[in-house]
């Protein structure tokens, strides 16, 4: 049986919701932030929040920020560099 899924905590929605390059000619799939994942970002990179004052403030695990943040990470840095 998996875990039940936890409640977090976010205090910040994002204004901008998309953001295309700026050459669209080739149709790729977009890549989706989940709202954890910019809350995650915004408190860590934005914030300069350690990891612990990120999961405090998220109500989560210090491993799970961890773990959000490597993903969020990972679909930014393909964003910028594959456009």
């Amino acid at each position: 049986m998996p875990r039940p899924v936890k409640c977090r905590k976010v205090c910040h929605f994002p204004n901008v919701l998309e953001f295309l390059p700026a050459d669209d000619t080739e149709k790729k799939m977009p890549i989706v932030l989940t709202v954890d994942e910019y809350e995650t970002i915004r408190l860590l990179d934005k914030k300069g929040y350690s990891q612990e004052q990120c999961a405090e403030s998220m109500q989560i695990a210090r491993t799970t920020v961890q773990r959000i943040y490597e993903i969020a990470r990972k679909k930014i840095a393909d964003a910028l560099i594959d456009g």
